[in-house]
């Protein structure tokens, strides 16, 4: 599922998994990192992320001896356990059609 405001594509499961890794890591570097992505496209994520809610998701810290971190906030998790939870009722309500999508694939 993917929720799109105008152009922007502001919440996806790509967002949506790197948001479960904040939370996880308390850091967008070790996030990424946990991702495989670069600290630098999770940063942009979270920025359009943060942008496209009308409060932001990830609140971030700068600096200090222990150099800063990142926590989801309320909204943040809201977010998650909103989209988890629709994900959830979708694949129930759409079990049978899933099964005869999968059919469809091609295996390797």
């Amino acid at each position: 599922m993917r929720v799109i405001a105008g152009e922007t594509n502001a919440i996806g499961p790509g967002k949506i998994e790197l948001l479960e890794a904040i939370d996880a890591t308390r850091s967008i570097a070790a996030a990424a990192k946990s991702l495989g992505m670069s600290y630098r496209r999770a940063w942009l994520l979270v920025d359009e992320l943060n942008q496209a809610l009308c409060s932001p998701a990830v609140a971030a810290t700068t600096g200090g001896a222990r150099g800063g971190g990142s926590a989801l906030t309320e909204t943040g998790h809201q977010v998650v356990e909103l989209y988890r939870k629709i994900e959830q009722q979708s694949a129930q309500a759409c079990s049978e059609e899933i099964q005869q999508i999968v059919a469809l694939v091609r295996r390797p």
